[in-house]
């Protein structure tokens, strides 16, 4: 393990700065035969909320150049489920196993943070008021700076760990929502979630996915994770995680010197699911030449 790879976030420590983004590596098992589930420096389960969801109408995925949509619509089976049939088989598998806490009112994101609260070996949470492809909720809380404040004030008064809350770019100021969501207690803050995006089937001439419209990842949004890290980090006072079609470590560096302590990785998995491996490799050797003695060096250099 090369130390020099060693960052934070907040309280969390990290043996280095790779996550996966929530959504894109199931609980961790999924992948457990591409990789070594503790090399990681944490992992983000699927999208947890109160009850049972089946999730949008198939299709609900769709490639596009550079990129991919997504409309699953936070498909998962409940936090009683988790909490009684993934975390006894998962909780060992890394020190910074981090929940993604979804939900469609506040009432059910407190109920869903109140009972990962009490999972011992769980550090952290991730507050999904972001996501856009759910009707309610999601995207409605992330959008308005008064409403963010709202929800993150109210899950802090039950959730008493390290609460991450993941912002999305589908705003006209990310940093007027960042600095709201500070102010409500948030120790740190992960962008960007999906952009909200079409595609068309031209032969068909109709959506290629059932909800006409969902979010786009991968290396096409990059540019714009970018520079909402980049405002954000310059604008708060707590730390931030970069997240945005990230596959190589040469993406990672880009996000760190715009402000960014750690990175999710995200739809890269799909691609390769071995990629972080690959990653955090390449990254001592980004170290190796440029004779840095630790990767938290150049977090901010931009």
């Amino acid at each position: 393990m090369d130390t020099r790879l060693n960052t934070t976030v907040g309280n969390l420590n990290l043996i280095n700065p790779i996550m996966t983004a929530s959504g894109t590596f199931g609980f961790g098992l999924e992948y457990a035969d591409f990789l070594d589930l503790k090399t990681l420096g944490g992992f983000i389960v699927k999208g947890t909320t109160g009850e049972k969801r089946e999730g949008n109408a198939y299709p609900r995925l769709a490639e596009t150049p550079s990129g991919m949509i997504n409309a699953v619509g936070l498909q998962n089976k409940g936090v009683e489920f988790f909490c009684k049939n993934i975390y006894p088989i998962i909780k060992d598998k890394n020190e910074n196993i981090i929940v993604n806490v979804s939900g469609s009112s506040i009432e059910e994101y407190c109920k869903v943070a109140g009972m990962i609260n009490d999972l011992d070996t769980i550090p952290a949470i991730e507050l999904n008021i972001s996501c856009p492809n759910v009707k309610q909720g999601g995207m409605g809380f992330g959008v308005d700076k008064d409403m963010a404040k709202e929800v993150v004030s109210e899950v802090r008064k039950v959730y008493k760990k390290h609460l991450i809350v993941k912002l999305t770019p589908n705003v006209t100021n990310i940093i007027d929502i960042a600095q709201s969501i500070e102010k409500a207690g948030a120790d740190s803050l992960s962008l960007i979630n999906t952009v909200l995006a079409m595609a068309v089937d031209a032969e068909k001439q109709r959506p290629l996915i059932s909800t006409i419209t969902g979010g786009l990842s991968g290396p096409a949004i990059k540019p714009i994770a970018l520079r909402c890290v980049w405002q954000v980090s310059h604008n708060v006072n707590i730390p931030v995680i970069g997240i945005g079609g990230i596959t190589s470590a040469s993406d990672v560096v880009e996000f760190m010197l715009v402000g960014a302590s750690a990175v999710e990785i995200g739809t890269a998995n799909f691609i390769d699911p071995s990629i972080c491996k690959k990653i955090i490799a390449d990254l001592s050797d980004y170290c190796d030449r440029h004779k840095l003695n630790s990767i938290t060096e150049i977090i901010g250099k931009i």
